[in-house]
């Protein structure tokens, strides 16, 4: 083996090696979002709701993308993603391929998207005074956010 051989080889070694290094370094960090990629929301609401206009400037405050679909009948929506009867409220999202039914708190819609639950989506039922959108100066009820499973089923995510 002559001395370029051997140049050429130990050159190939260290592209290999840091070649590795460099996949392993991916590999570990995970797909983690960034902040320079927020998640998308698309919500899907009448143009009239005021408090759905103050509910997407929360998740747009919380640094959510959030694109509006005013649209004439929102119940269509809630039945195409699989809302049960009782747990609707005013406006329908979906983000990263979950359903987020009404007021939902924009950190809670965060931790769903970091825990990645095997469900449906979430939802705020009906309009609690004081949850994101639906703010009364210093009132606010307690509620339940709720998930929903692929067969309709809920239960208490988070309360507030």
């Amino acid at each position: 083996m002559t001395t370029v051989d051997s140049n050429l080889i130990s050159i190939m070694v260290r592209l290999l090696t840091l070649t590795c290094v460099l996949l392993f370094g991916i590999a570990q960090s995970g797909c983690t979002r960034s902040e320079a990629d927020p998640p998308e929301v698309t919500v899907y609401k009448s143009a009239t709701c005021g408090c759905c206009g103050k509910w997407v400037d929360h998740m747009r405050d919380a640094g959510f993308n959030v694109k509006v679909r005013n649209v004439p009948d929102v119940s269509v929506y809630k039945k195409k993603f699989g809302i049960p009867v009782g747990v609707g409220s005013c406006h329908t999202a979906i983000v990263d391929g979950y359903v987020v039914e009404g007021h939902v708190p924009a950190d809670v819609v965060t931790r769903m998207l970091d825990e990645k639950p095997d469900i449906v989506g979430i939802a705020v039922p009906g309009m609690p005074i004081g949850s994101p959108g639906m703010e009364q100066s210093g009132h606010a009820d307690s509620y339940d956010v709720v998930t929903i499973d692929a067969e309709g089923n809920t239960s208490v995510y988070a309360t507030r």
